[in-house]
């Protein structure tokens, strides 16, 4: 259900009416992703810190390379050792890249999913056998869900209707029914005569 179908059309209207032009408060609809989740937002950040964080390890190391251009042997190895770290360093940054985008697309996942703990799930979930889609999926992630939903369903809301009526007679009666009519007849004639 949206803020719409929750709010009813003539509510949500005049809603949006004094939302607009609102620098501080946004009114967006979370369910199609134009919104940026704190997930993703937080991995962003991550990722960011350790991309300036390596740079700046780098301008470092190139400034002590620099200052030793002394003899050749000596500048090879340093050249060698400096691109081994490098090298090193990037595949780390790589893997915590890809974790966190897994990490946010599982929170997006399992939130979509109606979870109710969103780190309980996760813990629950075999991730290693889970890999992010380009387009923000992950494969695998469904099958296992729907797994754990039925292994440990009271870790996600139900999503269940409950029918209205008696039984006999479902929610009230449609009052255009003839029936429904000579009732309210009947009843106006008998407080006419009161």
């Amino acid at each position: 259900m949206d803020l719409k179908e929750a709010l009813g059309d003539e509510l949500y209207a005049k809603v949006a009416e004094k939302l607009k032009g609102n620098d501080k408060v946004k009114l967006a609809n979370l369910a199609d992703g134009g919104y940026v989740g704190k997930e993703k937002f937080d991995a962003s950040e991550m990722t960011i810190t350790d991309l300036r964080k390596q740079l700046a390890d780098r301008d470092k190391d190139i400034a002590a390379l620099k200052k030793s251009t002394g003899d050749n042997e000596t500048l090879t190895k340093q050249l060698t050792d400096l691109q081994g770290k490098y090298k090193t360093d990037t595949e780390a940054l790589q893997n915590k890249i890809s974790q966190n985008a897994l990490n946010a697309a599982l929170d997006l996942g399992i939130t979509k999913a109606k979870g109710k703990n969103t780190k309980a799930i996760k813990a629950l979930l075999d991730t290693s056998k889970m890999t992010v889609k380009d387009d923000g999926t992950i494969d695998g992630f469904d099958a296992a869900l729907d797994g754990l939903k039925k292994s440990d369903g009271y870790l996600f809301e139900n999503v269940e209707t409950t029918p209205e009526g008696n039984g006999f007679q479902t929610g009230a009666p449609n009052p255009d029914t003839l029936e429904a009519k000579t009732v309210a007849d009947a009843f106006a004639a008998a407080r006419g005569n009161f």
